[in-house]
């Protein structure tokens, strides 16, 4: 799939009452050293400010920035967002980028000189700075790159290697971009409300990691924002983590049983990861107490004198 010398880039900017960074995303795409983009502003039916900035930015960028809301101004969700942005897009290539996340300058750039590497791939994960400092600027950020060593995967590796049946780090949605044929093999699940928007991008990704040639990239141009307030953080304090989880990996299995392509290794990990849920008692017995047991006996160790740290089991 050959590059265009430079092909028009579509930005999807999904948004829910994000008055207080919304800015800041916009002002990072616009700083972009690749200049030719489109940015759509996709409103979830917001009723703060962030309504008005959007307007804003389209009136100052007219043909360039786009502001669009679903049908009655209502709340739709994460995935029928970025589905409506997808459905209105004209580049070659989509890129997302959430409300209050931002790229540094390169970004697209970057990217497009690897698809012009790797004519095959469609889809392109990049490294990701878990940014803290933007409120705290004595708080250390963290690179963290995508759990998979640079390079071109085919399926089903990542999907095997990445969370959330791999244990490699999953890669965050500002750093994805994707080929626009890629839209029309997978769309974001809009099943995924509430809550379950923890996982949205995952129901897209796993489809992703079973159909298309991607690229792992250990560049890092995208800034994830890290804040009390995020969804991730709400749903892990109110303790529905597995519950969010459970729904995904229940999807999931429904998934596989309608894709022409069986892989047994897939199946394998699933049927691993859905013990919890489905058999949990027997996941306590073969599991739980298995590495209670060990950790038990490590501790003694330890006071004994004979292992010189505790080990994590």
């Amino acid at each position: 799939m050959k590059i265009k010398e430079d092909p028009l880039v579509t930005v999807i900017l999904c948004f829910f009452n994000e008055e207080q960074f919304i800015r800041e995303a916009i002002e990072s795409v616009i700083a972009q050293d690749y200049q030719k983009w489109e940015l759509l502003l996709m409103d979830d039916g917001s009723s703060d400010s962030s309504i008005d900035i959007a307007k804003h930015y389209e009136e100052n960028y007219p043909g360039r920035i786009f502001y669009h809301h679903h049908p009655g101004h209502i709340n739709k969700g994460l995935s029928a967002s970025r589905n409506a942005g997808i459905s209105r897009a004209n580049g070659e290539y989509i890129a997302f980028l959430d409300a209050d996340d931002v790229w540094l300058p390169r970004k697209l750039n970057n990217q497009l000189r690897i698809f012009r590497r790797h004519d095959q791939v469609t889809v392109i994960l990049e490294a990701s700075t878990y940014w803290k400092s933007w409120t705290d600027a004595s708080l250390a950020d963290i690179v963290i790159p995508v759990g998979a060593r640079e390079g071109v995967y085919t399926p089903p590796k990542l999907m095997t290697a990445l969370y959330p049946l791999g244990k490699g780090a999953a890669p965050c949605p500002s750093g994805i971009i994707a080929h626009r044929h890629v839209f029309k093999r997978s769309r974001f699940e809009e099943s995924f409300q509430g809550v379950y928007q923890m996982y949205e991008d995952q129901a897209f990704l796993c489809k992703v990691y079973l159909k298309e040639k991607v690229f792992v990239s250990a560049a890092c141009n995208n800034k994830y924002r890290q804040r009390a307030s995020s969804l991730v953080s709400s749903v892990h304090h109110a303790g529905k983590y597995h519950a969010v989880r459970g729904f995904y990996l229940r999807w999931f299995e429904q998934y596989l049983k309608h894709q022409a392509v069986e892989f047994k290794v897939v199946d394998s990990l699933l049927e691993k990861a859905l013990m919890p849920y489905n058999q949990p008692l027997w996941y306590r017995i073969t599991v739980d107490l298995p590495r209670l047991i060990k950790e038990v006996i490590a501790r003694h160790l330890v006071r004994l004198g004979v292992l010189r740290y505790r080990k994590t089991w």
